[in-house]
C-alpha cells in the first residue's frame, strides 16, 4: 500500500470543518491523544505531506478545518499503534515498519465509524479518492480481502477485539 495526496477539487472530501471536532477530540483522547486545532491558512505542524495534511508531534494531532478526515486518523492511528516510549518520540514521521502502516491503515477506518456522520464506507471512498493505493484497486477490497494481517497485528496489540471492533486503554 501507498499513499500520496492527488489533485482533489475542494470539498470533494469529509473535512474537520465537516464533522463535530467535539466528537473527534473525544476519540483521540480515549487513546491519549490531543487534537490541537491550527488556525485556518497556517502551516500544519508535523506534517509529513504538508499542505492540509494532519501533523503529529508526540501525542498531539495537529489539523486544521480543512484537514481531510481520512488524514486526521490515519496520523492518529499511526500514534495509536506505537508503544508511549516511541510515541513521546514521534515528529512527522511515525513509523517505517509495514506492520504499523497496515494496522494504521485498518484502524483509521474502524475508528471511521466512532465518528458521527463518518462510517467507513465514506472514509474508505475518502481514502480512494485522496490517492491511497492498494493492490486490489481500492481501499474497500483491501479491507474486505487483503488486510487480514493488518487485522491480526491490532487484535494481537489489542487495539482490536476479536469482533473487529475498538479497544481502547482503560
Amino acid at each position: 500500500m501507498q499513499a500520496s495526496p492527488a489533485s482533489l477539487p475542494s470539498g470533494s472530501v469529509l473535512r474537520l470543518a465537516d464533522i463535530a471536532e467535539d466528537a473527534a477530540r473525544a476519540l483521540l483522547a480515549r487513546y491519549g491523544l490531543a487534537l490541537e486545532r491550527v488556525p485556518d491558512g497556517q502551516p500544519i505542524p508535523g506534517s509529513f505531506w504538508g499542505d492540509d495534511e494532519a501533523g503529529i508531534i508526540g501525542a498531539i494531532v495537529h489539523a486544521r478545518g480543512d484537514t481531510p478526515v481520512h488524514s486526521l486518523l490515519h496520523e492518529a492511528g499511526h500514534l495509536i499503534v506505537l508503544p508511549a516510549e516511541r510515541r513521546a518520540q514521534v515528529h512527522t514521521d511515525a513509523t517505517d515498519s509495514i506492520e504499523e502502516e497496515d494496522a494504521t491503515c485498518y484502524l483509521q477506518i474502524v475508528l471511521a465509524d466512532e465518528l458521527p456522520g463518518v462510517g467507513r464506507a465514506r472514509l474508505m471512498a475518502d481514502m480512494d479518492a485522496w490517492g491511497y493505493s492498494f493492490r486490489l484497486g481500492s481501499t474497500a477490497a483491501w479491507f474486505a480481502a487483503d488486510a487480514e494481517n493488518a487485522r491480526q497485528w491490532l487484535i494481537e496489540h489489542r487495539l482490536l477485539d476479536e469482533q473487529g471492533r475498538p479497544v481502547f486503554p482503560s
